[in-house]
């Protein structure tokens, strides 16, 4: 499982025309996952993104969780984090699970950082041709993979 997280002032997920996901300041999270992700791995992210101390305190140091500023979650489902780039100008997408696999596992994660963080989550849609507006923060922005947690 590989994680973009972003923390943002504000983001939103349009398809169709409609929004389907918007936060005011908070976490925009890209997920991506492969067929060998467990609950294990769904499990330690949810929990390590609570958790990441990565909002200013009043001194500008990175040192308050997204509960501790009241932000808020939105998840982006994105198989292209787990691009291989290393032959060819094509990138090569053979180690992102298939959308069989992915899609459980996406509303999987989403429910766990619901449970970890005790926010409700906001989501952009599995599958769909999604337009992504932020306003990053920072920037900060953090990449996760679970082989390297």
């Amino acid at each position: 499982m590989r994680v973009l997280i972003q923390r943002v002032k504000e983001a939103s997920v349009t398809v169709e025309g409609r929004i389907t996901g918007q936060i005011p300041a908070g976490l925009l999270l890209f997920v991506s996952f492969e067929e060998s992700d467990s609950t294990a791995d769904l499990d330690a992210v949810a929990a390590k993104v609570s958790r990441l101390r990565i909002f200013d305190d009043e001194n500008g140091v990175m040192n308050l969780s997204i509960s501790d500023v009241k932000g808020q979650f939105l998840v982006v489902s994105q198989f292209t984090l787990h691009a291989q780039t290393k032959k060819g100008n094509r990138p090569s997408y053979i180690r992102a699970a298939k959308p069989a696999l992915a899609m459980p596992l996406y509303e999987q994660f989403v429910e766990k950082l619901g449970q970890y963080s005790g926010f409700e989550i906001q989501t952009g849609e599995f599958g769909a041709d999604m337009k992504v507006a932020l306003i990053n923060d920072g920037p900060v922005t953090i990449w996760m993979d679970t082989s390297e947690l």
